[in-house]
């Protein structure tokens, strides 16, 4: 009896964990890869980007976003191209919509106390700018510095092709403390190595949330409409739907502010990974339907999905290798070694440092932590989360 319940909980650990070590491995192989010499065009083709407007989605954001509008004016101009600057006002009860217009960006401000969030407030925005004729639109976070060429690399992907775009999406502020060091680290993964190596496998990259742009076109025949906590996960996972493709520009960065103490910690860890749970649960019988229907394309997106945070990722292997099962422990060595690969690519591949590799020490404390707040998370995921200013 003791020995059919070990086999069950250790092959249970397996088959949790094995998609997501499945993706870790898929994409870090990929992401060392050499580019190709040529981007592979998405369902648009030789359109000349002449208008575009870089939108900011903005809820009580008056301390940052001066700085953030002033990156942005910095970037260098491709010469035939014009260059709109729109801010989001969305529900403010500060100055921001003023600071702004002084900053030098066109203001739209939106009051709604039904239908609040960062997806209501794009979805507001797009409607709004697609009656001026933009061919192209690229949202940029309000609390977000910008590399001087964000747009003649962004611009130059969609010219080429691509139905959308999304940079590297790095934090601003890893020095602040312990947390934000490894969060770096971690991002470098998320939003580096993974979108480079689905890039290099001719895949969607999918859309992180900041720093991604889409063509009028895509815009028109995926309408966004996406409106929980993760918009960026649930509309990048439509595109993907039908049939386009997010292309990587690997050769620039956007950098957003990361709560380095406090109760914002904890906040955006609930509404981040409490949105994935829900996405995962109502996005993967879907997919594997579609993909038992012939979409083969659609693997990735279910891997993806599948892949829990690393922290409870790790949870899984450590689960898996402490179990007196054979196949378990096998298995567990494996996918350590798969994930160790994955961190320590990402931290050369995505520019890191020795400060990144000694961040990862704080790892063990910080699974904990994240195990403290699971049932937390996992309430999250039953409900919509308002869009509130993360303390930082």
């Amino acid at each position: 009896m003791i020995h059919a319940a070990i086999t069950v909980v250790g092959t249970l650990l397996i088959l949790l964990s094995l998609p997501g070590s499945l993706e870790l491995g898929l994409l870090t192989v990929a992401g060392t890869l050499p580019a190709r010499r040529r981007p592979r065009p998405g369902t648009t083709r030789g359109l000349s980007i002449r208008k575009l407007a870089i939108v900011i989605p903005a809820h009580d954001e008056a301390l940052d976003v001066a700085r953030t509008i002033h990156s942005l004016s910095l970037c260098t101009q491709p010469t035939d191209s014009s260059i709109a600057i729109v801010l989001i006002a969305d529900n403010c009860s500060d100055d921001t919509a003023q600071v702004a217009e002084r900053a030098g960006a066109h203001v739209i401000e939106r009051f709604d106390e039904t239908l609040r969030g960062k997806g209501f407030a794009l979805q507001y925005g797009f409607g709004r700018l697609r009656e001026e004729s933009f061919e192209a639109f690229l949202v940029i976070d309000a609390d977000t510095i910008v590399e001087p060429n964000l747009l003649t690399e962004v611009i130059g992907l969609l010219e080429a092709g691509a139905d959308g775009v999304q940079t590297r999406y790095g934090v601003l502020n890893p020095e602040a403390s312990i947390r934000t060091r490894l969060m770096n680290t971690a991002l470098m993964a998320i939003n580096v190595l993974r979108p480079r190596g689905r890039d290099r496998l001719g895949l969607s990259t999918g859309i992180l949330g900041n720093g991604w742009a889409v063509t009028s076109a895509t815009l028109a025949a995926v309408p966004y409409d996406a409106h929980s906590v993760v918009e960026d996960l649930e509309y990048g996972l439509r595109i993907v739907r039908s049939g386009r493709r997010i292309a990587f520009a690997d050769r620039t960065t956007v950098r957003g502010l990361i709560p380095a103490s406090g109760r914002g910690v904890e906040t955006q860890r609930l509404r981040w990974e409490g949105g994935r749970l829900r996405m995962i649960r109502q996005n993967v019988p879907q997919l594997a339907r579609e993909i038992l229907g012939g979409r083969l394309a659609l693997v990735e997106p279910l891997l993806d999905l599948l892949l829990l945070p690393l922290a409870f990722h790790v949870v899984l292997i450590s689960g898996a290798a402490a179990i007196p099962f054979t196949p378990a422990r096998i298995y567990a060595l494996i996918a350590f070694v798969l994930l160790g690969f994955h961190v320590c690519a990402s931290i050369v591949i995505g520019g890191g440092d020795w400060r990144d590799f000694t961040a990862l020490l704080a790892a063990p404390v910080y699974a904990l932590w994240k195990l403290k707040i699971a049932a937390k998370i996992f309430k999250a995921a039953s409900f919509e989360t308002p869009w509130i200013r993360t303390e930082r």
